[in-house]
């Protein structure tokens, strides 16, 4: 038996700060860095000032990693950090794994070391 995932999906950051503040949270927020109008950085530091989302597991994509921008999100309070690969196929892949994971309840606290993830990481083995 598989469980339903609902999938709610917003235009922008500010779209975003306003859907958490009257919605039921998320399991999980797969949060774009580079989104319009309030970017990730943005949006992820306004939700880790608000205790009533403490517990909302963030996972941040972006297309570029850069070494420094990926320990901040990591000490902003960020789950996991995914760098979106070239392919369509492969980020649908690595979506899918995580998601996988955190319906399993399998999804740990990362070390630094642990925090970008990919499809060799070893959370998917």
């Amino acid at each position: 038996m598989t469980t339903p995932i609902e999938l709610k999906t917003v235009v922008d950051g500010e779209q975003l700060m306003a859907f958490l503040k009257v919605n039921k949270l998320p399991d999980v927020l797969f949060l774009d860095l580079n989104m319009p109008r309030k970017n990730g950085f943005e949006c992820l530091t306004e939700i880790r000032l608000n205790t009533t989302l403490d517990d909302l597991p963030i996972i941040i994509f972006s297309t570029s990693f850069e070494q420094e921008v990926v320990n901040r999100l990591y000490l902003n309070g960020a789950k996991y950090f995914i760098l979106k690969p070239a392919e369509f196929s492969q980020f649908k892949n690595i979506i899918h794994k995580t998601i996988r994971l955190i319906l399993e309840g399998n999804i740990p606290n990362p070390s630094s070391e642990n925090f970008v993830l990919t499809l060799q990481s070893p959370l998917f083995k």
